[in-house]
């Protein structure tokens, strides 16, 4: 079994970290909640066992990579309330914690408790968008205006013409055009990219990660919200 490649693990941001103890790096996470790196740190350290993990229980590749996705982002959200004692902890059960263990029985969960789409169904590829950069734009989607979140994911992720979106939202009391659809979406995907951390564009927005040809498309984060299993019904049009 080969585990899949990070190019963001060998990144300056990244390298510099990797003298920090899992305490240091956690409590780094939670003073600078406006960086990414502490986590994406962490996921590098810890992405072959989750991955190992994953795979032996997955029944395809591809519902190991959705997995494996889900997986982080449930460690993201549960990261805050992780203490990782310190070397000088007295007691037994703080001795006998460890950020690694940590991880595994969080794996654990989703392993068992997580409902995987069939192979079909899937569209999330680890190649189009790395766990923690998928993370990170999750949360600055969320920061978005109402208006403009909508109109990002109907364009991003269910692939609606602004023709289509136009008329959604005119049926919704809304009067727009397709042409101030456009230019919305222009505004929208700046608004997104600029609600990423500062670090977490510096270490995935660049020619040297996306590719040379990637870097010269305006719309670099076009692909990354291409996860209809992922977003969720929650900002599914049709099912508003």
């Amino acid at each position: 079994m080969n585990i899949p490649n990070f190019p963001e693990c060998d990144h300056s941001l990244i390298q510099s970290l990797h003298h920090l103890s899992d305490q240091e790096l956690v409590s780094l996470f939670k003073q600078h909640s406006d960086s990414g790196r502490y986590f994406t740190a962490i996921f590098c350290r810890y992405t072959p066992i989750v991955y190992s993990l994953i795979r032996h229980s997955a029944r395809s590749p591809v519902q190991a990579e959705y997995l494996f996705a889900c997986t982080w982002r449930h460690i993201l959200h549960e990261l805050g309330g992780v203490e990782c004692p310190d070397r000088e902890a007295e007691s037994e059960s703080q001795k006998a914690f460890t950020l690694q263990n940590w991880i595994i029985n969080v794996t654990a969960l989703c392993i068992n408790q997580a409902v995987v789409p069939e192979v079909e169904s899937i569209h999330y590829s680890i190649e189009q968008a790395s766990p923690p950069f998928w993370c990170y734009v999750e949360q600055a989607l969320d920061r978005l205006s109402p208006v403009d979140r909508l109109i990002t994911v109907m364009a991003l992720t269910f692939r609606w013409s602004e023709n289509r979106i136009a008329a959604y939202l005119q049926a919704e009391g809304e009067s727009f055009s397709a042409a101030d659809i456009r230019q919305k979406l222009g505004l929208a995907y700046q608004h997104l990219e600029a609600a990423l951390p500062a670090d977490i564009r510096a270490i995935y927005l660049t020619a040297s990660f996306l590719g040379a040809s990637a870097a010269e498309d305006d719309d670099s984060l076009d692909g990354l919200l291409d996860f209809p299993e992922l977003v969720g019904a929650t900002y599914d049009p049709d099912q508003l």
